[in-house]
């Protein structure tokens, strides 16, 4: 592995740690916020059920969608 690589993989990892634990915290300050599901469905998208909490935003899924297929279509006649 070149040594210009170890910055990048460091700074990864990092990030990765970040991540993971503000998706361990998330869930908790989630509990105590008032309730999400005044908030537009397509900003913000709540489902409960029996304890479980699923939030996502469709709108950032459809933008990561679209950006994906546009790399793939950019990408396709490059070798």
């Amino acid at each position: 592995m070149e040594p210009r690589m170890f910055p990048f993989i460091q700074v990864l990892g990092v990030m990765l740690m970040v991540l993971g634990a503000l998706l361990f915290v998330a869930p908790m300050v989630l509990e105590r916020l008032p309730s999400l599901e005044s908030v537009p469905w397509i900003i913000l998208y709540v489902y409960r059920s029996d304890g479980f909490v699923f939030v996502t935003s469709p709108i950032l899924i459809i933008i990561s969608v679209l950006s994906l297929l546009w790399w793939i279509l950019t990408r396709s006649g490059t070798p």
